[in-house]
């Protein structure tokens, strides 16, 4: 992991096109703004470990359920 100390309105880059600048910072929280082309998805890690979990639980079919599909 790579460590970096930022202050207000500074920022790091990823790559050429994601920059990630720090807005605020008010006490153990800090707010940042993500400039990111719209083809890379960002998501707070809570919600995309959501997301994993849901596409997970989609993936699996239980074996009556493709019975049932046949029988209608």
């Amino acid at each position: 992991m790579l460590v970096l100390s930022r202050k207000r309105d500074e920022s790091i880059m990823i790559g050429d096109q994601i920059e990630i600048k720090i807005l605020a910072v008010e006490g153990d929280q800090v707010k940042l703004g993500i400039v990111a082309p719209k083809t890379v998805k960002v998501h707070r890690s809570e919600v995309f470990k959501a997301i994993q979990e849901q596409n997970k639980e989609a993936l699996f079919v239980s074996p009556n359920f493709l019975e049932q599909l046949k029988g209608k």
